[in-house]
């Protein structure tokens, strides 16, 4: 019987063993098509969303027209816009210049303003970050003038600089100084407590501590304090030059006021916003290009 019964319990094996479980194969058409179907779906989401938003803003836009009649339509403003910046470079007088002038004038305040603000905060940060008696030293100085408006600054300014552009700069540095501080300060204190360990044990000077570890590790904090402090200072610095006067797009959207030109004042809007745009997606470019993550996720 065990004769008979090896052949029959053998089968089984030899037919397992010479023809294989199959895998079910997958549907790869489907996966490709599904695939594509989202690709397009994100790319029809990206492009279709912010036209709906344009024309819903083109919309509230008209009804407003409707309702006053004294304010431009989008067809006025567009024809308006086309001369404006067919020529946005002339100069006929200190007072009568282009919007490229302006805008280019205002840009250089911030700019200086900026610079300033930026050698003078991110140290400040690091020290106030690395050494507790200058952090418990400046920290109620920071948490008093901090909340106060750039504005308000704008008349110590003009007192102690007795002009209007230093003044309007002034601003633009108190204004942009305590982000890049307060970040700095921040991304110093919360680098990991096992690299400084690491530091001590191989008596690293404080320079190399600093470009080493204390650097690398706060940049991201860094970089977020500077972009913070670049959208402020363009908020600021419109505000300052309607006070102050001169060339600048602060003090063209004030005139264009005192004109009645209301065209040119939304067209001045649309520009600050374009700019201020293009200010902080540079500034995200270049915390993604020094930022040791992988932001391509």
């Amino acid at each position: 019987m065990n004769a008979m019964l090896k052949p029959d319990s053998a089968a089984p094996v030899t037919a397992s063993l010479d023809k294989p479980a199959r895998r079910p194969r997958r549907p790869l058409a489907a996966n490709s098509t599904t695939r594509a179907r989202q690709q397009v779906s994100a790319t029809v989401m990206k492009i279709v969303a912010p036209l709906v938003g344009a024309l819903f803003l083109l919309l509230v836009w008209q009804i407003i027209t409707v309702k006053n009649s004294t304010f431009p339509t989008p067809m006025v403003t567009l024809t308006e816009a086309v001369k404006l910046f067919s020529d946005p470079f002339y100069r006929n007088s200190p007072n009568d210049q282009g919007i490229g002038w302006n805008l280019l004038a205002s840009l250089q305040r911030v700019a200086i303003g900026f610079g300033l603000a930026a050698l003078v905060g991110i140290p400040l940060g690091f020290l106030i970050g690395r050494v507790q008696f200058i952090g418990n030293m400046f920290s109620p100085i920071i948490s008093l003038l901090k909340p106060v408006s750039p504005l308000a600054w704008l008349p110590i300014g003009l007192l102690v600089f007795q002009s209007a552009n230093p003044a309007a700069i002034w601003s633009i540095f108190i204004c942009s100084i305590w982000p890049m501080i307060i970040n700095t300060a921040v991304g110093v204190q919360r680098v990991p407590q096992d690299y400084m360990n690491v530091a001590r044990v191989l008596n690293l000077s404080e320079w190399k501590v600093l470009t080493k570890i204390l650097l690398p590790s706060a940049l991201p904090y860094i970089l977020t304090g500077v972009r913070l402090s670049i959208g402020t200072a363009w908020l600021v610095i419109v505000a300052a030059e309607m006070l102050t006067g001169g060339v600048g797009i602060g003090f063209w959207v004030w005139d264009e006021w005192n004109n009645l030109n209301v065209p040119h004042i939304i067209i001045a809007i649309v520009a600050i916003g374009f700019v201020g745009l293009l200010l902080e997606q540079a500034l995200m470019a270049l915390a993604r290009a020094f930022t040791y993550e992988q932001v391509s996720n």
